[in-house]
C-alpha cells in the first residue's frame, strides 16, 4: 500500500508539473484594452487566443518568435473588444486543451484528498509502531548462540579443571538423558556458577552448550526488569517458552542476583516488580516436565544475597564454585591468549604466571592485549619481554605517570611505609 501511494503521488506531481509548464510562464501581464489599442496601431505582430487567454507577440519582439506578453479577454470575440478587422496583427485562435484543463481541475480536487489521506496514514503508522513497541516489552531479549556455528568447548578453556568436571555431568545429562532416566535419576533443573568477576563463568556455560551441541540462550538478570509492571514476568514466560521449543537446550542467566535477591528486602514498586519476576522464574522451573531437557545455568558473584527458594532442591540444587586460577592454570591461560600473537623467544610466561597471583582470567587476557598494544605503539611486529612486563605493571598498578616525580623525602617515607607491611 505504501508503494502504491508513493507512485500515485509521483504520477500526480508529474502531471501537475506538466500542466504548470505546458503554457509559457513569466509573461508580462497587459490589460486587454492596451493590447487592442497597440494592435490597431500596428505595434502587435501576433495574437494567440486560447479560451480567454491572449498571448501577445509585439513587433519589437517578433524576431524571437515567442510571445512576451499575455492578457485575459472578456467573453466573446476579441473583435468585440475593439480590435479592427483590418488590423495588421496576425490573429491565431487555438482550441483550449481539454486534457490540460481537466488535469488541473482533477488535481485541484485530488490534492487535498491525497494530503489528508497521507496525514491519516502517517498517524496510523505511528500508532501502529507504538503499539508494536508496547507489545515488544514482554518479549524476551535473550540471545541465542549455537545456531550459527558460534560455539565454545572445554578445550577452549584453560584451567578450571574442577569446574569442568562438575559441568561434564550436565553435558552427559543433555547428551544421554535416557541412561539417567532408566535408573530413576532426576536430571537437575538448575546449576549455579559462583565466582568472582572475570573467572570465566559465561564461557563455561557456553562450553557446556557447545560440548552437548545444544542451543544456548543467554540473558542478563537486569534485562528482565523494566519500569512497567508485569514486563519482567512476561519476559520470563517468553524465554522459557522459546527454550522448551528448542529443547534440549541451556538457558543462561548472568548476574542472577539482579533479579534473584532475597524477597521482602525492600520497599516500593521496583521491588514488587523484581519479586514478581523472581516468582515467575520459580514457577517456570517448577513447571519443567519430565524429559523436557532444559537446564538453567545461572552465574553470580553474590550467592549470599540470593533468595533461599532459588537454591532449594529442584531448582538451583547444584552449585559450582569457580575460583581464581592457580599458577599452573594462569600459565595455561596466558598460553591461550598469547597463542595467536607473535612473541619473542625471550618472553617467559611461567615467570609472568608467578607474578600474577590473584589475577582472574579476564585480567590475564587484558595483560596479553596490553602487551600487543604496547608493541604496536613502538612499531614492533613482535611482542618482547619488556612489552609483557610493561603490560603487567600497567594492569596491576595503573599507567606510568612520568610527570609525577617523588622527591627524596617522599621516597624515604614510602620506603618506611612499605617495609612496615612486611613486619
Amino acid at each position: 500500500m505504501r508503494t502504491m501511494l508513493f507512485w500515485s503521488i509521483v504520477v500526480f506531481m508529474g502531471l501537475a508539473l506538466w500542466a504548470l509548464y505546458a503554457s509559457p510562464q513569466n509573461l508580462k501581464e497587459v490589460p486587454i484594452s492596451e493590447v487592442v489599442k497597440q494592435a490597431n496601431q500596428g505595434q502587435i505582430a501576433k495574437l494567440e487566443i486560447s479560451g480567454d487567454t491572449v498571448l501577445v507577440t509585439p513587433e519589437a519582439d517578433k524576431a524571437g518568435g515567442k510571445p512576451t506578453e499575455k492578457s485575459r479577454k472578456e467573453s466573446g470575440s476579441i473583435y468585440q473588444q475593439g480590435l479592427r478587422v483590418d488590423a495588421p496583427a496576425e490573429v491565431v485562435v487555438k482550441k483550449p486543451s481539454e486534457l490540460g484543463t481537466a488535469l488541473i481541475n482533477l488535481l485541484g480536487l485530488l490534492l487535498p484528498v491525497l494530503l489528508i489521506g497521507g496525514l491519516f496514514l502517517f498517524m496510523f503508522r505511528q500508532a501502529q509502531g507504538q503499539s508494536n513497541q508496547a507489545l515488544g516489552f514482554g518479549k524476551s531479549r535473550a540471545r541465542l548462540y549455537g545456531s550459527d556455528g558460534e560455539k565454545a568447548t572445554f578445550e577452549d578453556i584453560a584451567g578450571n579443571n574442577e569446574a569442568k568436571e562438575d559441568l561434564q555431568e550436565v553435558v552427559d545429562f543433555l547428551k544421554h538423558p535416557k541412561k539417567f532416566h532408566d535408573v530413576g535419576a532426576r536430571i537437575p533443573k538448575g546449576v549455579l556458577l559462583v565466582g568472582m568477576p572475570g573467572t570465566g563463568k559465561t564461557l563455561l556455560a557456553r562450553a557446556v552448550a557447545g560440548e552437548a551441541n545444544v542451543p544456548f540462550f543467554s540473558i542478563s538478570g537486569s534485562e528482565f526488569v523494566e519500569m512497567f509492571v508485569g514486563v519482567g514476568a512476561s519476559r520470563v514466560r517468553d524465554l522459557f517458552t522459546k527454550a522448551k521449543k528448542n529443547a534440549p537446550c541451556i538457558v543462561f542467566i548472568d548476574e542472577i542476583d539482579a533479579v534473584g535477591r532475597r524477597r521482602g528486602s525492600g520497599m516500593g514498586g521496583g521491588h514488587d516488580e523484581r519479586e514478581q519476576t523472581l516468582n515467575q522464574i520459580l514457577v517456570e522451573m517448577d513447571g519443567f516436565e519430565r524429559g523436557t531437557n532444559v537446564i538453567v545455568l545461572a552465574a553470580t558473584n553474590r550467592a549470599d544475597v540470593l533468595d533461599p527458594a532459588l537454591l532449594r532442591p529442584g531448582r538451583f540444587d547444584r552449585r559450582v564454585n569457580i575460583s581464581l586460577p592457580e599458577r599452573r592454570d594462569r600459565e595455561a591461560i596466558l598460553k591461550v591468549h598469547f597463542a595467536k600473537k607473535p612473541i619473542d623467544a625471550s618472553v617467559n610466561l611461567d615467570s609472568l604466571a608467578a607474578k600474577t597471583a590473584g589475577s582472574s582470567g579476564a585480567d590475564l587476557a587484558n595483560i596479553a592485549n596490553e602487551a600487543a598494544i604496547i608493541a604496536a605503539r613502538h612499531n614492533r611486529k613482535i611482542i618482547t619481554n619488556a612489552d609483557v612486563t610493561a603490560a603487567f605493571e600497567k594492569v596491576a598498578i595503573g599507567p606510568e605517570r612520568k610527570t609525577k616525580v617523588m622527591n627524596e623525602a617522599e621516597k624515604e617515607l614510602t620506603a618506611y611505609h612499605e617495609a612496615g607491611h612486611a613486619l
